[in-house]
């Protein structure tokens, strides 16, 4: 099979998920943005967290050009990336009990906030607990993740739950357990992940229901500019300015 035969095939299984997302998880996104857009409007804060790869669609919310600059990424120190050495740190991390716990009691995070907690499986200690001690806390929780992984494998959890059951608002990503799109002769693994698109895609989407229903309350949504446009460095010191007090990663 040519190369470009299966790079066709990739995009194809993407944009099938991503209409199946936009098709049968668009009340719940919409949902989820709502959600978003009350946390603004009554001054609380936002907060998005992933592990590992999911940690990508979280940190692309974030101080991003054309998102909301309220969003504040919940950094796990050693699960946030695979600059951590050795790489299978971050992995071995996510199943560590109570390490969510810490994080949250050491953050800005309280009563009337809001918490993305994104986990492809749901099924390690780290997101189920950071949406259980969340939720304790008062925040209102949205889960995204793959509910296939709940009916398909066993949770690493103590109480044999998935993070989708601990959550406010559950968005399916719909992936496939594995995370694998393709296969092919001559290659003995599944390959060509498709998690990290379809993901990140929904929290675009969640962010874009919120600006809307900010907008349809009389809020100015406070998005971030490209500083790359002029004028956007002005922009974004107004808005950074304004909401300096629920924004974190400034400080």
């Amino acid at each position: 099979m040519s190369e470009s035969k299966l790079a066709g095939q990739f995009f194809d299984a993407a944009i099938g998920l991503l209409e199946r997302v936009r098709d049968e998880e668009g009340a719940r996104i919409a949902e989820a943005g709502t959600a978003i857009a009350e946390a603004v409007a009554t001054g609380h804060r936002l907060f998005a967290f992933g592990a590992g790869h999911s940690s990508l669609p979280a940190q692309d919310v974030v101080y991003r050009a054309g998102g909301l600059a309220l969003m504040n990424f919940l950094a796990v120190p050693g699960t946030a990336g695979v600059d951590v050495m050795p790489a299978t740190l971050g992995s071995a991390l996510e199943r560590v009990d109570g390490l969510a716990g810490a994080v949250l009691d050491s953050s800005p995070a309280s009563d009337g906030d809001v918490l993305v907690v994104i986990s492809l499986s749901g099924r390690n200690a780290l997101p189920v607990e950071m949406a259980m001690n969340a939720r304790a806390l008062g925040l209102t929780v949205i889960g995204v993740t793959s509910v296939a992984y709940a009916a398909e494998t066993r949770s690493r959890h103590v109480s044999g739950t998935f993070l989708k059951d601990h959550c406010d608002i559950v968005l399916d990503s719909k992936i496939a357990v594995g995370d694998a799109e393709l296969t092919a002769d001559g290659i003995d693994a599944p390959f060509a992940p498709a998690s990290t698109v379809v993901t990140s895609a929904i929290m675009q989407a969640v962010m874009a229901a919120a600006a809307g229903e900010l907008a349809a309350r009389g809020v100015e949504p406070p998005l971030l500019r490209s500083g790359n446009v002029d004028g956007g460095h002005e922009w974004n010191g107004r808005v950074m300015r304004e909401y300096g007090d629920r924004i974190f990663f400034r400080h």
